[in-house]
């Protein structure tokens, strides 16, 4: 591929096989069919089918699927029924969340070029942007998005916003020289105009030299689909959690059937006995309390402006130990705004007439204002000081502009004033001191010292001067840009958000590092990561993607460990430097707006789009798309993501237990000389209500008070890190403990068969409403905690209570669920077992809570 920007004009068109009139249009069909349509490659779109056939991917899915195959053969029809009802109302709403997700990915892509107009024959046409070929020659204007990449062959006062492409926040003046410096970036090919840019000044004509995915654009898209899709930490830890489950199964079953022949009992009867316990263990709840939470999380990120393009990543944030930032639109507001200015002695109004004269910008309908950003923003801090445009047109009508050239750097509006005349000139501080008279001589160097000293601060500094006539001259060009007045300075900045300071501190304590990895210039680049408190002053500067291009591998992956800020990197660098961070064995995530950020945004195990200035192409690589925005959002995702793990493993925790306590409670009722406590239909309703009811509360349970103050969790961490186990194994003991002396208790009271199933059946399903209200938090006991916070949990109770007391004392259903009528005193001493083991669950928390947050 020839770099067209060591071209002249006339070369490009000549190796083109074009003119500057253009193709003929008998020409274009036959280069369209060597060529392709100027289109970017889609992204395959999942059928409805895919991603519905895609929640059944999962162990733990397909372990319930093998339970109710269990269930079905066992004659337990109801509990079979009940399980494949859990899976498909599991995948069904994991499917309406994906499907959803990805629909309002593709109503917010409608930002591409549509049209534009070419030469053809040496006449202006317009075309489908799709239908542009090489050699086609453009005609480009103020607010065009440019739909090709092309090289400039003429160029009038002409401007382009390349922030979603480069990362560069400043508009890029362009000329049509040529540039022999070799292997440049597209931010340093000022010749050059790049497909998804806009025209945001002047106007020019240009030859198309790259369609479609060979484009700066294409070539960041086809980056894109290198990357296969990666788990999840959450979906690692269930899968390593369904092998560790289904391999327990299998030795409960091979235990119980080995024990039961041991001691003499019939082999086929006491293999459906350990069939039956088998299925018992199972947490038929789990996927649908995970997709639920997953769903709910989802749900309030929304609230937050947060759009998840699929479940699984609403929990990823949770792990993040690094985010990577684009600077532009991202960390900052992405409108240049002036931040100081520094009128002569004595002009201080002058040079506000000028700062709202000497420009170009236009006025919408709507009085918004089109143009140059640096312009715009001149104006804009003028209007908000009250002064209107109308009245300082009236006192100083415009006549003439001397155009913006590369090589002035200024630009010239030349207006009546009274009697008098007045030239306002303003540009490049070198520039302008060149035109001073020469009585500002002395002043020069101390000028220029303080625009080195701003430009260090990242602002951008523009002088202004003027020159009044009292006639007026006969011929208005840059000829009369000699002898000037000094009237200031004006220094701007695209600055920082208001609230992403107090993120970025906030991801501090929760041990995750920010990292701005930015197209802009380095000074400010650092400027703006000083201010946010990414780096501290006098530290180490930006490092640029020149530096870093020149690094062995090895260094680069050590330089990526410790920098915080890098500079004028292209595409392909952002990715090599994702792809260093997670070679370190970091998690990481990664914001941006711009197809620049698109790569990187797919390999970063969560990319996060921006939803109002992303571009199609990076919402299309994002996990999640901010709808505002904003940077701050983010660390409400992290915390979101945390709390949804949290309430997991509170889920896990409250269902094993209890599914280990009903186990226990029929394992050992043999060896005590007790009859069998319970019976199929009471564990099914057990599992179903008493762990499913309280279970889906618990994914409702408020975030724990140092929820952000841990560091991330490691991604090989199991999901029974944390103390969990002793928790599953202490708080089991207690429920079967407590099922086994009200066993005994019944059996002193000479109560029949039936009436000591009944209290046992009771007493398991109080008990564990108990620890239900004990796993609400991992870390704190119950006395010091917001006793109601969770509403939801205190509905389920009740709800649960009001079941269980139907079940035992309605007569229809004491048929059903084979119960019986039990006393007061009975309830009592259930009453007082459960309150006992509660307390003994809660001393089980407090000895086995980790010192430090896991």
């Amino acid at each position: 591929m020839s770099e067209f920007y060591k071209l002249s004009p006339g070369e490009a068109l000549k190796q083109l096989n074009s003119v500057s009139t253009g193709l003929e249009t008998a020409d274009v069909a036959a280069i369209r069919q060597q060529y392709g349509e100027n289109l970017l490659r889609e992204a395959d779109k999942r059928s409805k089918l895919s991603i519905f056939l895609g929640q059944f991917a999962d162990v733990m899915v397909i372990i319930l699927l093998a339970a109710a195959t269990v269930s079905f053969f066992l004659g337990e029809h109801t509990d079979g029924f009940v399980i494949l009802a859990i899976i498909i109302a599991n995948s069904v709403l994991g499917f309406y969340q994906e499907y959803n997700a990805e629909e309002s990915v593709r109503m917010l892509q409608k930002m591409t070029s549509q049209g534009a107009t070419v030469l053809r024959g040496g006449r202006p046409v317009k075309v489908e942007a799709s239908e542009i070929v090489p050699g086609d020659v453009l005609l480009l204007e103020a607010g065009n998005i440019v739909p090709a990449d092309a090289r400039l062959l003429q160029a009038d006062a002409f401007k382009t916003d390349e922030a979603a492409l480069t990362g560069e926040s400043n508009t890029v003046q362009k000329h049509i020289k040529p540039i022999t410096e070799p292997d440049l970036g597209p931010a340093d090919r000022l010749n050059m105009v790049f497909k998804g840019t806009i025209v945001s000044n002047g106007s020019a004509k240009a030859v198309v030299t790259e369609t479609g995915m060979q484009t700066e654009l294409g070539k960041i898209a086809g980056m894109m689909g290198d990357k296969a899709p990666r788990k999840t930490p959450l979906q690692l830890r269930l899968a390593v959690f369904s092998k560790q489950l289904a391999a327990i199964v299998v030795v409960i079953c091979l235990l119980v059937f080995g024990l039961g022949v041991w001691r003499g009992e019939p082999a086929f009867p006491m293999f459906l006995t350990a069939l039956s316990m088998a299925v018992a263990a199972l947490p038929e709840a789990l996927p649908a309390v995970i997709t639920i939470a997953l769903a709910q999380g989802a749900a309030r990120m929304v609230k937050h402006k947060a759009l998840m393009r699929n479940l699984p990543a609403v929990e990823t944030l949770g792990s993040v130990t690094y985010i990577c930032t684009d600077k532009t639109g991202t960390l900052t507001k992405n409108v240049m705004t002036v931040e100081k200015v520094i009128p002569s002695e004595g002009n201080e109004e002058l040079l506000s007439r000028a700062m709202m004269l000497n420009n170009e910008v236009l006025f919408s309908e709507n009085d918004k204002l089109i143009g140059d950003s640096t312009e715009t923003a001149l104006v804009e801090y003028e209007i908000n000081k009250g002064q209107q445009k109308a009245e300082a047109d009236e006192k100083f009508p415009h006549d003439k502009t001397i155009h913006f050239d590369s090589e002035r750097m200024r630009m010239g509006t030349f207006h009546k004033h009274g009697s008098q005349w007045i030239l306002f000139v303003k540009g490049a501080p070198a520039k302008i001191c060149e035109i001073l008279s020469n009585k500002f001589e002395a002043q020069v160097p101390a000028l220029l010292e303080q625009n080195r000293e701003m430009a260090g601060q990242g602002l951008r500094v523009l002088f202004f001067a003027y020159k009044i006539f009292d006639t007026k001259p006969g011929e208005i060009t840059a000829e009369l840009e000699k002898d000037l007045e000094y009237l200031g300075m004006a220094a701007m900045i695209d600055p920082p958000r208001e609230e992403v300071k107090a993120a970025i501190q906030e991801c501090k304590n929760a041990g995750i590092k920010t990292v701005m990895i930015t197209g802009d210039q380095p000074a400010t680049a650092q400027a703006i990561a000083q201010r946010l408190g990414l780096t501290d002053e006098g530290k180490t500067l930006a490092k640029t993607g020149v530096e870093m291009s020149r690094l062995s591998p090895e260094k680069f992956e050590e330089a990526a460990k410790s920098m915080s800020v890098y500079a004028r990197v292209t595409p392909g660098q952002k990715l090599d430097f994702v792809k260093a961070l997670q070679k370190n064995g970091e998690f990481v995530a990664m914001t941006g707006d711009g197809v620049n950020d698109a790569p990187s945004l797919k390999q970063a195990d969560i990319g996060v789009a921006m939803g109002i200035t992303g571009t199609d192409v990076s919402k299309e690589a994002a996990d999640m798309i901010l709808l505002d925005d904003n940077f701050a959002t983010i660390v409400k995702a992290v915390a979101e993501g945390r709390r949804i793990y949290d309430n997991i493993k509170k889920f896990i925790l409250y269902v094993l237990s209890s599914n280990l306590g009903e186990i226990l409670t029929i394992f050992m009722a043999p060896f005590l000389g007790f009859d069998i406590p319970l019976l199929p239909i009471h564990i099914l309703w057990i599992n179903l209500v008493t762990d499913g009811l309280p279970g889906l509360a618990l994914v409702n349970e408020e975030p724990e008070p140092d929820l952000m103050k841990r560091p991330p969790r490691p991604t090989n961490e199991s999901i029974f890190a944390g103390g969990l186990i002793p928790k599953i194994i202490g708080t089991g003991i207690i429920i079967t403990a407590a099922s086994l002396l009200v066993q005994w208790y019944a059996r002193e009271q000479g109560y029949n068969l039936l009436t000591q199933q009944t209290l046992v059946f009771t007493t398991l399903c109080f008990v564990q409403l108990g620890n239900a209200i004990s796993a609400r938090s991992a870390r704190e006991i119950m006395i010091s905690m917001r006793f109601f916070a969770n509403p939801g949990m205190w509905g389920a109770i009740a709800l649960t209570i009001a079941l269980q007391t139907a079940i035992v004392f309605i007569p229809y259903l004491q048929k059903t669920f084979k119960t019986i009528h039990i006393g007061l005193y009975d309830c009592l001493c259930i009453m007082v077992v459960t309150l006992v083991s509660f307390l003994f669950i809660e001393l089980v928390k407090y000895l086995s809570r980790p010192k430090t947050a896991s």
